[in-house]
């Protein structure tokens, strides 16, 4: 599955779940990399927000969550033709169904120069 969206400032919270333990270890454990502690949030095109919801109604990995931090659906996923990673949809967030989460080895922005309204494409491992 394909997306288009342009990235968005997020809430920061991203940061704070991806540095814990409970998180951390098991995306290592399951995608054989140690995520960047944020995530990069991508406002998907209208026209795609039915393919995220559609695509949340299907079978998709989980790492459980420890109390209160609640479980986390991922899914392999290349931003941009180049950079290998993970999209996530934390259980608890406070985002919108329209906006998509990446993770990745190194900070996106960062690495890459990269920000917000930038146009980017997810392709989503089937």
């Amino acid at each position: 599955m394909e997306l288009k969206g342009v990235i968005v400032s997020g809430t920061k919270k991203g940061a704070y779940f991806m540095s814990q333990a409970v998180y951390r270890s098991q995306f290592e454990d399951k995608l054989n990399f140690k995520p960047y502690i944020g995530t990069l949030n991508v406002e998907v095109n209208e026209e795609d927000v039915e393919k995220v919801k559609k695509f949340m109604e299907t079978d998709i990995p989980k790492i459980k969550g420890k109390d209160f931090f609640g479980d986390v659906k991922f899914k392999k996923a290349v931003l941009n033709g180049k950079i290998e990673g993970a999209v996530i949809f934390p259980e608890k967030t406070r985002h919108s169904v329209g906006v998509v989460e990446f993770i990745a080895p190194e900070s996106i922005k960062g690495t890459y120069n990269m920000g917000d309204g930038d146009s980017v494409t997810i392709k989503i491992e089937d």
